[in-house]
């Protein structure tokens, strides 16, 4: 099974096409994107990456830190991310080590599928779908989860900001 939304996102350091290492925990305080796909240059996770490439703009509008993670090395990694002109890091996973933890399918084979995870700002997963590798995820439906994500950030600050107004209203009596 995939992992449970609300639960903590474990943390995770993965080589990125570009030999940098990418830490999932480096990135708290903004909303984590991971697109988990099974193979480079096969036609649904190429149509899929290249979709995230053709909407970069909407997907940037979001402020989230997305990535691609996949089974293959950094340095198929790197020629694929500059055939296909993609911005986002693609980050390796060889032996699906973390693909397992967050993109397990409770009936098909690990090989055999792809997931989208969504970690808030605080590192809670708000997002988990794992699918048959032949379908992709619609990117509205992703950037609908982005901005769902920053929707429990927004409630946090909105909260916050109440309790403050209170504060200097009970101040002013």
């Amino acid at each position: 099974m995939p992992l449970e939304i609300g639960t903590k996102a474990p943390n995770f350091a993965l080589t990125a096409h570009d030999g940098s290492t990418w830490e999932l925990e480096h990135y708290n305080g903004r909303v984590r994107v991971l697109l988990f796909y099974p193979q480079n240059e096969t036609l649904v996770c190429t149509k899929q990456l290249c979709s995230v490439r053709d909407n970069w703009s909407e997907y940037l509008a979001t402020n989230a830190e997305i990535v691609g993670i996949s089974a293959s090395t950094p340095e198929e990694n790197l020629a694929f991310a500059e055939s296909r002109r993609l911005p986002i890091p693609i980050l390796a996973d060889p032996g699906r080590k973390y693909t397992a933890v967050y993109g397990k399918h409770w009936l098909f084979p690990l090989f055999a599928t792809r997931a989208i995870v969504v970690v808030d700002d605080k590192g809670i997963v708000r997002t988990s779908r794992a699918m048959l590798r032949a379908f992709r995820p619609n990117d509205a439906d992703v950037i609908r989860a982005i901005y769902e994500a920053r929707g429990d950030l927004l409630e946090a600050k909105y909260r916050s900001m109440r309790s403050r107004l209170k504060e200097i209203k009970e101040k002013r009596v």
